[in-house]
């Protein structure tokens, strides 16, 4: 009999702290990534930072008080997580004015 076990990243531990974040994966092997990867985190307190779920089987990570995600992969590709770009503010329309000006007689 064979069995076939998955080959696919799996986080079993994580930490984060101020500069990095550090994952223990299920094959012994320890991932650590610059904290700035994720924008989200770097802006976050302490408190969010530490406040995670393990996704799934250990296919990611999940932050739900700051929405974000990294995957197993995504760390061990070196991808990321890319800052939105900024939508410049719409001007407020100008309306032309309908009123005529009374001229002083």
């Amino acid at each position: 009999m064979n069995i076939v076990g998955s080959n696919e990243p799996r986080i079993i531990g994580l930490k984060v702290t101020h500069e990095s974040i550090t994952a223990q994966l299920a094959d012994g092997r320890t991932v650590s990534v610059p904290l700035a990867w994720s924008w989200r985190l770097s802006e976050a307190t302490p408190k969010q930072r530490n406040n995670f779920e393990i996704m799934g089987n250990g296919q990611g990570i999940h932050w739900p008080d700051i929405d974000e995600d990294i995957s197993a992969v995504g760390m061990l590709c070196g991808t990321p997580a890319r800052r939105p770009k900024r939508r410049a503010k719409p001007q407020p329309r100008r309306v032309a004015s309908t009123a005529r000006r009374q001229v002083p007689a």
